[in-house]
Formats: structure tokens, sequence, C-alpha cells
């Protein structure tokens, strides 16, 4: 093997590369171990305020190779939501309240209200953008009006006028509705950031106008749904500044200290200040405001002390006022709510939080407090007035925000800004500081900028930020999955259990089919699973259940490769060469076929991770890594091992004692009986269209839209008793099955589904519980729930059509490109629309029958490509074989259908091999791999027992009719041709 040393090398680094990025997960788990020891009390319960009590402290502090607690979690591998519990919500920015907004007055007109609401109704059915939609429905409403007449108002002035095109005032809607979304992730984003969830994921789904986000360990849903839907706030107010409030913070001082000395005595410890440094330098900054002010000065210098330590025991001097060390955000929220400290600032004060902290020492992050003046509670202007904001220059080419006002807007500017000379004025969104800048002048035309430290990028999101207060953008949730707690512990147990089992028949069934050449197998294998995890610790990618069946999944195809190389050799050996030529040939001969059946399922691992989400997009992450670490380790590590083998004279049979005759001088005739089989499989095909028309399918609500609700009963339960109560609790009667076991079923109804009030998912639940607490002597707890409006149910239904219609065109276009037939691409492709009607048909005329769901939903889109990818990888080492086949010299003595008998047997071993194994490991994760996965994991063993059987005797076939056809129809234009061309010259002899 050429590049021996640089392979050693190249694994060694990619070894320790997943060494490094693993450990942090290690040491993660094992601080988070420690958290629950320290917060477990004697009889066993966690207090989970204890818990995150030792978390925060360790928060800032280095616990790894210079790397705080904050950054270790950051790089673990982290779990998805189905794992560790928690929340999913896809949020939607609602564009027809933007245009509302855009229109100003002009929305009250009746052909608006009609074009806006058809584009409402028509969006749930169609994919195109909103403002085309509603753009055609306004031109059938007002045929002869032209849109700048609408949306030409004077909030838009300086992007149309009256005389605009209507392409213009569509590229302005386009622009106003993304810069809209753009904002409402801002908004999102900040309030995630401040809402205390560890590694939170939020993301802009591309080319929509939706907003991801997911939020692990949540407990408390109807939380989140306000955060998250609540209108954003903009305001502009005064800050008091530091030494307008000395008073109130010697009282503040005073207060800490009696209350440090009334811990003291009762024996408790007190309260952990930030640091010993910090303190000091607190104290002496503290001493320095509090000497400006006239009394104080008068008080005992040891007092003054010691409420000077008590007061930066938790407080930082800052600027613009205090500081807290993030970590200790909660005690001093708690202590600044209580009666007695609020009594000692001015009534109109409103404590208010920084949006970001600042590095204070020892790299700890500090949270700056401000002091707002608000009389009443309100602000001295709100957002209303901002007609427009952007990003801009200033003179010293400096980053500002530039923000225009409204007339109502400019007067209170003018006011504000007279009064605030030098002095800050706040501007909050949320309840959170943004910026709060010092008034240089007074500003009278309400146009102002903002200028200060910031980045390009930070005057880009403010610029977007403002102009929340223009442009209403209510979100809603239009999908929401929320599993608990309880049975994200149990979906680790069930995934762990399923992996372990699954790696275990693997390793054992490797050794006893290939002897002490599955040894070498084995330790590929586990290499293999080193560095895919590795890989995705790296990458930050979420270890989800779906995840860990495609690292099983994985693993059991990555046998494949492993087994086209050993079933090579073997063919070499059989011819007679010696053990070293016969590896050296078995690799070389094996490659073409690893590389193509291998790039035609990574094909199919890509679209899955383009078009899929949640389970989908899990499986497909670690699907499509697995594929690449299996073929670094099969091609390399496992020649690396034969070839040490090799030197050190040791040879391998590759079989066992009991597997020695298997598939030996097997001569199977498939191709004969080749119409046989394709009348069993129209008879099937036949009868499931049959089923698709008269029985349907059972559609899960990815696709057609609705809620459903995973509910746990303390003893087992009928489904038909909880259907009845349900169906009066709810005025219609909703889906219920078994989920699990008999104690559990799922409930999915399309109650309330259409339904955008904040409260709505609230009310839905509780018509839910209303309805289980009805059954009678059992109770039901909700443990997960799911919801999909319909709009993101069509957008679904269309993206997973689009991915399997994309999956089948990319391998037929490769089949063509590699065998330069087209007899293969059809083979391949019929083989591969043969095996998804086979499934569908299964799907309809089983469904309600068997004991785990057959609805057809996102999960049984990935496990169709999947199968599609498994079945490409199969036909294409029997398309390879019988291209090698046919290239032979006795390609010209035999009949095609011998040849293509020949090539199917020689390749049995290898389809029978991958097969089982495969097989053994999805019917593993069927037993062990819990309920989530269970209906996807039963359509991709029934996907592999399919399309098994259709590259045997329906892809080949297939290809021998094909192939068939070309030749008779060759020979005939051949005899056509001696036929004109004799014809011709006997014409010309006559001549």
């Amino acid at each position: 093997m050429t590049n021996r040393n640089g392979i050693i090398g190249l694994t060694i680094v990619l070894a320790l590369i997943s060494a490094y990025y693993l450990s942090f997960t290690f040491v993660s788990r094992n601080i988070k171990g420690k958290a629950v020891t320290y917060a477990t009390d004697a009889s066993g319960k966690v207090d989970d305020k204890k818990r995150q009590h030792y978390i925060d402290s360790l928060w800032r502090e280095d616990v790894y190779l210079g790397q705080t607690l904050q950054e270790v979690m950051e790089r673990e591998l982290s779990l998805g939501l189905d794992l560790q519990g928690g929340m999913h919500v896809v949020l939607e920015v609602a564009p027809a309240e933007i245009l509302k907004g855009m229109a100003g007055g002009n929305s009250r007109s009746a052909a608006f209200q009609k074009a806006l609401a058809a584009a409402q109704a028509d969006k749930k059915a169609d994919n195109k953008a909103f403002v085309k939609i509603f753009v055609s429905a306004f031109k059938e409403a007002a045929p002869n009006t032209s849109l700048a007449s609408v949306f030409a108002t004077s909030a838009n002035r300086t992007k149309i006028n009256s005389n605009s095109s209507d392409g213009d005032v569509v590229k302005m809607l386009n622009t106003e509705i993304d810069g809209a979304i753009d904002r409402a992730f801002q908004i999102t984003q900040a309030r995630i950031d401040k809402f205390g969830v560890t590694n939170p994921n939020i993301q802009r789904l591309p080319g929509t106008n939706r907003v991801l986000v997911e939020l692990p360990g949540v407990d408390n849903p109807e939380r989140v749904r306000r955060l998250l839907s609540g209108a954003a706030k903009l305001e502009f107010a005064q800050v008091y500044l530091t030494n307008e409030l000395a008073p109130a913070i010697d009282q503040l001082g005073s207060y800490l200290a009696k209350e440090d000395a009334r811990v003291k005595a009762a024996g408790k410890p007190a309260a952990a200040t930030a640091s010993t440094d910090t303190t000091k330098s607190g104290l002496s900054g503290l001493a320095a405001q509090l000497e400006q002010k006239g009394d104080s000065a008068k008080t005992d210098t040891s007092a003054l002390a010691a409420q000077s330590a008590a007061l930066t025991s938790l407080f930082v001097p800052m600027p613009q006022g205090l500081g807290v060390y993030l970590k200790d955000t909660a005690r001093a929220n708690e202590m600044l709510a209580r009666p007695e400290v609020r009594s000692m600032f001015p009534a109109d004060l409103v404590f208010m939080w920084d949006r970001k902290g600042t590095e204070g020492q020892n790299n700890q992050l500090i949270l700056p407090l401000y002091f707002i003046k608000k009389q009443n509670g309100q602000a001295a202007m709100e957002g209303d007035v901002i007609t427009d904001a952007t990003h801009d220059y200033d003179d010293r080419g400096r980053p500002e925000v530039t923000m225009r006002m409204n007339g109502e807007g400019a007067r209170k500017w003018r006011t504000l800004t007279a009064n605030s000379i030098g002095r800050p004025v706040a501007i909050i969104i949320d309840n959170l500081v943004y910026t709060a800048p010092t008034v240089q002048g007074e500003i009278p035309n309400g146009n102002s900028s903002i200028t200060g430290n910031f980045t390009v990028e930070e005057t880009k999101d403010m610029s977007n930020v403002l102009k929340a207060g223009k442009l209403p953008a209510p979100t809603h949730i239009v999908e929401e999955a929320i599993v608990g707690s309880t049975l994200g512990s149990e979906a680790i147990t069930a995934g762990v259990l399923s992996s372990v089992i699954g790696l275990i028949v693997i390793l054992v069934f490797m050794v006893a089919y290939y002897s002490g050449a599955g040894f070498i197998a084995d330790i590929t294998l586990l290499l293999n699973l080193f560095l895919l995890l590795g890989v995705m610790a790296s990458l930050g990618a979420v270890l989800t259940l779906s995840g860990i069946a495609g690292i099983v999944l994985s693993i059991g195809m990555a046998v494949d490769a492993n087994v086209l190389i050993y079933e090579g050799i073997k063919i070499e050996i059989a011819e007679g060469k010696p053990f070293k030529l016969a590896v050296q040939d078995g690799f070389k001969h094996s490659m073409t076929a690893i590389i193509d059946s291998n790039v035609t399922t990574l094909l199919t691992g890509i679209i899955l991770y383009t078009f899929g989400s949640g389970l989908v997009l899990g499986f497909a992450t670690t699907l499509v890594i697995g594929l690449l670490t299996s073929l670094f380790t099969a091609i390399f590590i496992t020649r690396l091992f034969l070839e040490y083998q090799i030197r050190h004279g040791k040879v391998y049979k590759f079989y066992s004692g009991l597997t020695k005759n298997w598939f030996k001088d097997n001569n199977f005739d498939f191709v004969s009986q080749r119409r046989r089989f394709y009348i069993i499989s129209s008879v099937i095909m036949v009868i499931g269209v049959g089923s698709f028309i008269f029985k349907g399918f059972g559609l899960g609500i990815d696709f057609k839209g609705g809620r459903s609700y995973v509910v746990r009963f303390d003893k087992n339960v009928e489904t038909d008793e909880v259907r009845e109560v349900m169906s009066a609790a709810l005025g219609n009667s909703p889906e219920v099955k078994t989920f699990g076991g008999f104690d559990q079923v799922k409930i999915t109804t399309d109650y309330l589904i259409e339904d955008t009030a904040p409260d709505a998912d609230q009310r839905a639940e509780t018509k839910i519980m209303e309805g289980v607490s009805k059954v009678k002597d059992n109770k039901g707890t909700i443990v997960s729930s799911n919801k999909v409006g319909p709009t993101i149910a069509y957008d679904t239904m269309i993206n997973a059509l689009y991915a399997v219609l994309l999956a089948l065109a990319a391998n037929f276009v490769y089949i063509f490109l590699r065998f330069k037939r087209l007899a293969f691409s059809y083979g391949a492709v019929m083989s591969l629309a043969h095996d998804v009607i086979i499934l569908l048909a299964v799907y309809s005329l089983f469904n309600g029958w068997l004991p785990f769901s057959l609805d057809i939903d996102q999960a049984f889109i990935g496990a169709i490509l999947t199968m599609i990818g498994y079945s490409m990888n199969d036909t294409v080492v029997i398309y390879d074989r019988i291209r090698e086949y046919l290239k032979d010299d006795k390609a010209t003595t035999e009949s095609l259908p011998t040849i293509i008998n020949n090539a199917l047997n020689s390749t049995l071993s290898r389809t029978a091999v991958t097969g089982i194994s495969v097989m053994l490991v999805l019917i593993v994760l069927m037993v062990f791999g819990g309920e989530v996965i269970r209906g996807f994991t039963f359509c991709m063993l029934l996907g592999v027992i399919v399309g098994t059987y259709s590259s045997l005797f329906v892809a080949a076939p297939i290809v021998v009719d094909i192939l068939q056809r070309e030749k008779i129809k060759q020979a005939s234009l051949a005899v056509t041709g001696v036929s004109d061309a004799a014809s011709t010259k006997g014409k010309i002899v006559k001549a």
C-alpha cells in the first residue's frame, strides 16, 4: 500500500481531534453529574435550584484546558429535545399584517381586504411567496388599480411614489417583509438569550418567513409561548445618573450590610463575592462616588467600608450606574424587587438590564444595570413614532444608526432631547436596554443618529430592531413539539440500549461469518463509530434519537464496504492467487463497486439533509457523516491491518467452519423466472393502488396539520374509551391510537388548529386534559405534544414530494453517467418506483392493524429515501458485476441471460451478508429503540427486504429485457441494411 505512513499519520490526527472534541462531552457530563449529586437530598430528590446554582457558580470559571464551563458546554455533543426533553417551536411572521401596515389607511379598502383574505386562504395550498399571491388576488379584485395607489403612503415616500410601477412596489414589499423577518429573528434571539436556557438553537429557516427555536430542558411551555408571541415594545426614556442616586445607593449598601450580618449571625455562609480583587476595586470606585455627597462624608469610616463591601459583594460600579455578574443576576433581581429596597429609590425609577454584558476581571461577564426614568410606568416615547431606521457611517467613518420619526415623534423627541442634554437617553426593546447614548444637543426635526462603539453588523441589527415599532409583524406558532423530561430519559435508555445491542450483534455476526478476518472488520467498525462521534462533536451536531438510529444503521451499512472487499479477496484466493496478491487485487477490483454504491447512498443522504427536519434531519446528519467515516476506515484502515498481518506471515480464509460452504457454487436461475416475479410484483402493486383509492392513507400531522398529544395513564386503557371521552370534550371525534404500551395513547385532533390567538394552545391542552380526566379511575398525564399548522403541513408535503422525485432523478443520472447505457438507469429507477409503491401499499393496507403507527409523515419519507439509498446501493453492486461480466471474453459466447445470471450469483453472498447485517440492526432498533422510531424503523426494515428483492428480481431482469430488445433491434437494422445494400447493388448491375 502506497503512502502507508501518510494514512497512519492521518488516522492518528483524526483520532486525536475526535478525542479532543469528545473530551468536552465527558467533562460536561461529569460536572452535571456532580451538580445532581450536590442537589440530591437524603430522600433521593433532586433540587433543581441547587443543581442550577452549582452550574452557575462554575459558569465563568476555568474547568478544563483553560475553558470555562460555558465554553465546555457549548462544545459538548449536545442531546436533542427527544433525548432530554424541551420545546421545539417554529414561528411564522404574518406577512398579511406587514402588508396592512405598509398600506396604512388604504388597507381598509374593500379591494385590499378581499385580496388579503383570498391570499391568506390560497397560501394554505400554495408554496409561492405571499406577496406574489396577494398581488395576483389584488389584480383580480381591482384590475385597473395600481399597487402604488395603495402603498405610496407618506411613510413609504422615500422608497416609492404614486408613479412607481407595480414591479417597483412588489420589490419594495418583498424587501420590507424580508426585513421584518430579520427583525423578528433578532427580537426572538434577544428574548431567548435572556431566557436562561442552556444551548438554545435559534435559526431563520432559509427561503421562508419562519424562525426555528429549540429550547432544551424547558418545562413551562406557556411561558415560552408568551415570550415568543408577544409584541416587540420599543421605548425611549431618560436615565438617572449615579450621583443623583447616591443616597439611595448608600441606603442599599447599609441594607446589604445588615443582611450579611443577619446571615452570619444565623450561622449560614455569606453570599460569595465575585472575587477578592473585584471587591477591592469596587470599594475604591464606590468610595470615590460616595465622597461626592455631602452628608455621607460624615459617615463613620468603618461603617462606610462595611456598606461598600456589602454592596460590592453583589454590585459592581460602572459608568452608567451599577453592574452585576451574570451568575448573580437572579439574586440581584430578587433583592431589587423587595419592597424595602424599592422604597429607597425614586417612585418613577425602573431597573433594567443591558441587552449584552461586558467583560470584567478574570473574564467574568458583567451585565450593566440601568436606572430608567418612567412616569407612571410610561416611557417618554414609544416606538410607534419611528418611520424608518437605517445603518450608516458618521463623518469619521464609524458605523452608526440613523432614524426618522413622524410629526408627533419629532415633537416628543425635541422635548426629550432638549431636557436631556449631557444626559443619556436609553433605547429600550422588550425591557432590555440596547444602547444609552448621551444627548449632545436638542434635535428639532426627529432625524437623529446613534453612535457608539458599534460594528457594522451591530448597526444593521439595531436599525432592523428600531424599525420593529413601525411595521407590525406579529408571529404565530405554526409548529410546536414538547417532550417531557421523563419521556426524554426513557428515550436515552432506549437509544443507548438499542445502540449497544445493535453494535454487539454486528460484531458477533462478522466474526461468525469471516472468522479471524471478522475481528479486523470489527476493529474498523469501532474506529468508525469513534470517528463518527468525534466529527459530530467537532461540527456542533446535535445527537437525537433518530441520530442514534442513523449511527447504528450506518454501522450496519459500513459492513457493506468490508463485505465487498472480503468477498473480492475470496474470489482472488479461489483463483489460486497467493494471499498478498489476492488482498491487493481484491481491494483493487472492489473499489469501483464501493465508490458507486456509497455515492448513491450519499446522494440520498444529502437530499434527506436538505429537505428534512426534526427526526429526518437528525437521521440524515449521522447517516452522511457515517458514510464518509466508514469509507475511510474500510478502505484504508482495513488494508493497513491486513498488510500488517501479511508482513507477519498471517493468512486469513475469510470464512468460518459454519459459513465455509455458504453460497459456494450456487447457480440460481434468476432471469428465466423473471416474468413470474413481474406478475407477483404487479399483483401486489395493483392491490396497493386499489387500497390507495378506496382506503387511502393515515396521514400524520406533518402532512395534514393538527395537534397530537401522547398521554400516559396509571393503568392500561382502551382506545375506544379515550376516544369517547375526548369526543365529548372536543366536540368531534379525534384519532386515538395505542402508542408504545397499553397504558399510553396518542391523541390526534384538528381542534383550534387555525386559531392564532396566543392562548389557543393552552385552551386546546385544557380541553385534552378535561377529556382525559373523565377516564374512570385512571389518571392520565400529557408527556409530549406536537402541533403543525395547515400552511407548514402543506410545505412539508411539497418538500417531501420534491425530495423523493429528486432522489429518483439524481440516481437515474448517476447510473447513466457511470454505466453509459440507459438500460441500467431504467432498470434502477423502475425498481425504485416498484419499491416505493409496494411500501405505500403495505402502509395503506395494514394501517390500523399493526401495533405501531403506519402514518405517512416526515419519518416515513425519511425511511423511503433511506430505502432508495439502500436499494440503489444493492443494485449498483449487482450492476457493477454485470458490467464486468459483459466486458469479459466469455460474453461473446454466452447468452445475455446466462451472463447476468452468473453476475447475480457471484454477488449473492455479498447481497445476503449485507442484507442480513442491516436487517439484524433494524430488528434490534424495532425491539429496543422505543416507540418514537418504531414506525420509522419498520419502514426501513421492510424497505431493505423489498429493495433486496427488487435488485435481484426486478432491476437486473429489466436490464436483460431492455438489452435483448436493443440487440434484436440492432440485428434487425443490420439485416435491413444488408438487404438494402444488396438491393441497391442489384439495381446497379442491371443498369
